[in-house]
């Protein structure tokens, strides 16, 4: 397909997902993330690999692997002893004390946080610096932040909650579009950055009210083992609104054009990816590898079908590893971004 062909293509996609999204958020959102999420997974960092993860030198991602192993293993490991440790005679779990000041070492110092930080500093690091000994310095200076800002409520709002989520699903793909629209300096680049914010907006002018709409028992289920802290942080970061309720989450006004706007960003940033056959190149996969990711799909559907909390934890890793190894390419997008704008200031020539 042309460029303009892919443009109004991701449009229908939008206009697609933004309906959608009006009609059934919570549903479309526990959807998009189990049926499309894994298989956005495996399909991108397959094709990260291949290209070196836009990064300058050929084991960049090492750092950033093992930055992912350091936040999803203690996050499986508390998930296993709350749900499959010992319990006493009332139910309760019975940890020891070793374990026990593990658990509260993951709550009250926030490690994820200082993770996170690291990995998108590591990036920014290996985007902009080649030589291996200032690499080594800022990689340091990076590290000491990371401790140093762990329990800062802002930032760790910012990295360990918007970060893997929403920043990552929405502003990082309307970072994509924007670059895209920029280099074609066409029309339907530039209607598509248009839509794509444009659908964003509008979950908050048409139908304010969110008449008509009610929550399945299945998906409330759901939501409420996996995505409820999202909203509630939402909730509580731009609404002032402390510790909200159930009720407030799934049945308020806000409560549902928060999550119209979340599904819609999750379903379009999966549909996107998807559309790109020319970058993906389906045809070039060779067929062992398309069957292990078809196999791996299949079995990860099937697991969030099972128990979508047990889906949720048995991806975790896979999820939070494609998150961390793209952050290379978002920074690779905003240096294209200053590069465009700089052309742009200096009198390039739009084409239609």
């Amino acid at each position: 397909m042309t460029t303009a062909q892919v443009n109004y293509l991701n449009i229908g996609l939008m206009l697609v997902s933004a309906i959608a999204a009006f009609i059934i958020p919570f549903e479309l959102f526990l959807f998009s993330y189990a049926v499309l999420g894994p298989l956005h997974y495996l399909t991108e960092i397959s094709w990260l690999h291949k290209r070196q993860y836009f990064s300058p030198k050929k084991r960049d991602y090492i750092p950033l692997v093992i930055i992912t192993l350091l936040i999803a293993i203690p996050a499986i490991f508390s998930y296993l002893v709350q749900h499959l440790g010992p319990v006493n005679e009332n139910g309760k779990i019975v940890v020891s004390e070793g374990t026990m000041q593990f658990l509260n070492f993951l709550y009250f110092e926030n490690p994820s946080t200082a993770l996170i930080f690291m990995g998108f500093a590591f990036a920014l690091v290996m985007v902009l610096i080649k030589d291996s000994m200032q690499r080594i310095v800022a990689f340091i200076i990076v590290i000491i932040l990371g401790i140093l800002l762990r329990t800062n409520h802002f930032v760790d709002v910012l990295f360990a909650m918007f970060l893997p989520t929403l920043i990552h699903v929405f502003i990082f793909t309307g970072a994509f579009i924007l670059v895209g629209a920029l280099k074609s300096k066409s029309t339907s680049g530039i209607l598509s950055i248009v839509v794509f914010f444009g659908c964003a907006v509008s979950f908050f002018l048409i139908f304010p009210g969110a008449q008509n709409y009610q929550i399945s028992e299945y998906a409330k289920g759901s939501y409420d083992v996996s995505f409820f802290t999202l909203n509630q942080s939402l909730f509580e970061t731009f609404m002032h609104v402390p510790n909200p309720s159930a009720d407030v989450i799934y049945n308020s006004s806000a409560g549902i054009l928060i999550t119209r706007f979340i599904a819609y960003a999750y379903t379009y940033h999966y549909l996107n990816w998807f559309s790109k056959t020319s970058v993906i190149k389906w045809h070039e996969v060779p067929r062992t590898w398309l069957v292990t990711i078809l196999v791996l799909w299949v079995s990860a559907v099937g697991l969030y079908l099972w128990n979508y909390e047990v889906g949720l934890m048995c991806l975790y890793f896979l999820s939070f590893l494609h998150v961390v190894l793209e952050f290379p390419l978002n920074f690779q997008s905003f240096k294209q971004i200053g590069e465009q704008v700089r052309l742009w200031f200096k009198g390039g020539t739009a084409r239609t």
